[in-house]
């Protein structure tokens, strides 16, 4: 009693980790069954698949190899036997524990980690306060102001000589006169 609008209800697919497990078994080969061969025996065996076949697939194939269900060399799967070594991730593994150490919550080291503090004068610090009001500051301490003995004395002679008194920096560049050309 079914129209013609209405189509004969699908016969229902198992889930695909089955259908890619029967495939492999029953392809068998020694090299393993790449991806086109085992989509092609699920054709032929369950017929009619959804149009998204091939995405479901490599999706299925990717989740069953990380799983470890299957194991993915040289562009081929094949399934893993019960005495196959665990899957493990990439990069280097991690280092055995010693099941028979005592677990302890201190560090493996005596030594705190980074630079230890400097020790503190007590006496200097009470003494440097003390003496100066303030705490003692860090770096260098500021320049004193010289005595100016040459200035109170020799202001004339300053003014006489102009090479006694030196600026920061590289001196002008001296310029010649018309004078000392000829």
């Amino acid at each position: 009693m079914a129209t013609e609008n209405e189509e004969a209800p699908r016969p229902a697919l198992p889930p695909y980790p089955e259908m890619i497990l029967a495939a492999v078994k029953s392809i068998n080969d020694k090299n393993g069954s790449n991806k086109s061969a085992i989509s092609k025996f699920i054709e032929t065996k369950y017929g009619e698949l959804p149009e998204s076949h091939t995405s479901l697939l490599t999706a299925h194939l990717a989740r069953m190899k990380e799983s470890g269900e299957l194991i993915f060399l040289k562009n081929n799967y094949f399934i893993t036997g019960p005495g196959s070594p665990p899957k493990r991730g990439r990069g280097r593994p991690p280092k055995a524990k010693d099941l028979l150490a005592p677990a302890s919550n201190e560090p493996s080291s005596p030594k705190p980690r980074g630079r230890p503090p400097k020790p503190k004068d007590v006496v200097a610090e009470a003494v440097a306060k003390a003496t100066s009001g303030m705490p003692k500051s860090r770096g260098r301490p500021p320049k004193k102001a010289r005595e100016e003995t040459k200035e109170e004395v020799g202001d004339a002679d300053a003014a006489a000589n102009p090479v006694a008194k030196k600026g920061r920096g590289r001196p002008p560049k001296v310029k010649p006169t018309e004078q000392a050309q000829d």
